[in-house]
């Protein structure tokens, strides 16, 4: 497949509908969803959903998320790369099957994805979008070289306490803030 790319453990592959049933598995795991479980996926309509927005980001964009392989058993352990928000930042994001976390999968997964964004669109920035409590995300953008650009209660959270972070590859005008936020 063209868009597939390798790192030195997984083949990162543009996503097709037979993908739907593992990247399911993945989305519905309450273990990849501890930072924020009221967003686990509780059927196989919102991870349709979520591979119809990765898709517009590839037709628009060049770039979307990919499934994420094992190379060396083809297992799908996980998804991510970058996907673009309001035409104007990169979101680097990831979801890693539970029994692969602590590996390294996601930095190897969102450099990746990182890697591809700069050389689509070196201008556009890179962002990391994450909850306060998530510090394996913010560790994963820390090892990217993001820097921290934005602090603020998470508007919409069904749980008022939560903060929203941004982290980014350079500083942020007020519309790409504003894209990232939406």
């Amino acid at each position: 497949m063209t868009d597939d790319t390798l790192t030195p453990r997984l083949r990162l592959s543009r996503p097709v509908a037979a993908d739907l049933d593992e990247v399911f598995a993945i989305q519905s795991d309450p273990r990849v969803w501890t930072h924020y479980p009221s967003l686990r996926h509780t059927d196989p309509e919102t991870t349709i959903r979520m591979m119809e927005r990765w898709e517009r980001s590839w037709s628009d964009a060049g770039l979307g998320s990919w499934v994420a392989r094992l190379r060396d058993t083809g297992e799908v352990v996980g998804n991510g790369g970058c996907t673009l928000l309001g035409g104007a930042v990169w979101n680097i994001g990831y979801r890693i099957a539970g029994d692969h976390h602590g590996q390294g999968l996601a930095t190897e997964l969102a450099q990746a994805g990182v890697e591809r964004a700069r050389a689509i669109a070196p201008d556009r920035p890179v962002i990391a979008y994450l909850v306060e409590h998530n510090h394996a995300s913010a560790h994963v953008a820390g090892k990217l070289g993001l820097d921290l650009v934005h602090r603020a209660p998470d508007a919409g959270n069904p749980d008022p306490g939560v903060v929203r972070l941004v982290y980014a590859d350079r500083p942020l005008t007020p519309d790409q803030l504003a894209a990232a936020l939406a």
